[in-house]
């Protein structure tokens, strides 16, 4: 399982002080079944927990999901400052699902390799 994060998100995840340990739980929960809201077309989305605090004060993120395959964390965002995306943003993020889970290693490596992409380490 490749788990991997855009450029945004990295930055995203550094400020909030997310690191790569809770974003692998995010996914291993999905991995063992526990998806928090699967709206489909290779788009989830899961709770990530506040450091010191629970999942639904927490964080959203939407992941870019092929089960036992990759996860690719494309946006994420503080339910404290927003209830959830729009369906446009979601329809956009499908679109770029179709994109994503078509790459091959090769070029999921080539984006890791120009840091486009930074991938985790479980």
């Amino acid at each position: 399982m490749r788990i991997l994060l855009t450029r945004w998100l990295r930055r995203f995840a550094r400020k909030e002080g997310i690191d790569d340990a809770t974003l692998c739980h995010a996914v291993q929960r999905a991995e063992d079944g526990y998806i928090d809201a699967d709206p489909g077309g290779g788009v989830i989305k899961q709770r990530i927990a506040r450091e010191g605090g629970g999942k639904s004060g927490g964080y959203r993120a939407i992941i870019i999901y092929r089960a036992g395959d990759r996860a690719l964390f494309a946006y994420g965002f503080p339910k404290s400052e927003r209830e959830n995306i729009t369906q446009d943003e979601l329809n956009e993020y499908r679109a770029f699902a179709k994109v994503v889970l078509s790459y091959t290693d090769a070029a999921i490596d080539a984006l890791v390799k120009s840091e486009t992409w930074n991938e985790v380490r479980p």
